[in-house]
């Protein structure tokens, strides 16, 4: 059965030194149920054989579109020079080494016209570098601002968000946490996100990612309270002892008990 065009989607995807996956991520999308999309590839000076790899996938599929920044700026400056060339109603993410179910565009936008949101995400699975599922992030069924602020619960990958309803937003000018701080943006517009359940996407756990180096993200959590929430040195540091850290130790503690 022929899939109805509800509207294009920008599929936004940073890359940097990607080549050992970047495969398998371009084609779990062109896999996609959903064909009407773009997917707008910023490499950030990359320098192993991302680009030629990436080259040769735009070459057999226009939907495909590579950008190539002159010094290495970062995930977020990757992001945000893609959403400015988007063309699509929707914007999504999925970095260059995580994986998108078949069904996962089709099955968000339907959701999204169900519950007539601007902001939709997904429970996912994460796996180790060599693909092996080790367990499962369960989403929340909904979030809101104040949610949002204690803690990041939309996984990026999973993340999108209608251009018709809120305009192109950008994530902030921050090195880290970027993604975090544009669900707040969007969550300060329009009020509550929707999430589904059923995960959607593979995300790739890697030894040596920023994510992966727990204490150095204490001081990116407060670039976020300090320069995207406007928050006071005290309050900055009261909310991670009393507010995020509990609710993060909760959030790990769930995903532990959801991967047994």
């Amino acid at each position: 059965m022929e899939v109805e065009n509800v509207g294009l989607v920008s599929i936004i995807t940073p890359s940097y030194n990607s080549a050992f996956f970047i495969k398998q991520t371009i084609e779990a999308i062109q896999a996609q149920t959903y064909p009407y999309w773009e997917l707008l590839i910023t490499d950030d000076c990359s320098e192993d054989d991302s680009v030629s790899i990436i080259e040769g996938y735009c070459q057999n599929d226009k939907r495909i579109k590579l950008s190539r920044l002159e010094q290495n700026c970062g995930a977020g400056i990757c992001r945000n020079h893609s959403i400015g060339k988007a063309q699509g109603r929707y914007i999504a993410f999925c970095d260059s080494d995580d994986v998108w179910m078949s069904h996962k565009l089709e099955m968000q936008l339907r959701f999204m016209r169900e519950k007539d949101c601007a902001l939709v995400y997904s429970s996912y699975m994460t796996m180790d570098e060599r693909g092996k599922v080790e367990g499962i992030v369960a989403c929340m069924h909904q979030i809101d601002f104040s949610a949002i602020k204690r803690d990041n619960y939309i996984g990026c990958l999973t993340g999108m968000y209608d251009v018709e309803k809120l305009g192109k937003v950008y994530m902030p000018s921050l090195r880290k946490r970027q993604d975090w701080a544009l669900w707040m943006e969007i969550l300060s517009r329009c009020k509550v996100a929707y999430g589904i359940k059923e995960p959607l996407a593979y995300y790739r756990l890697r030894t040596n990612s920023i994510s992966s180096k727990k204490l150095g993200l204490v001081k990116h959590n407060m670039n976020v309270y300090r320069q995207v929430l406007k928050y006071s040195v005290v309050k900055s540091y009261f909310t991670f002892f009393f507010i995020f850290l509990p609710c993060h130790l909760l959030k790990r503690i769930q995903i532990r008990l959801n991967s047994m």
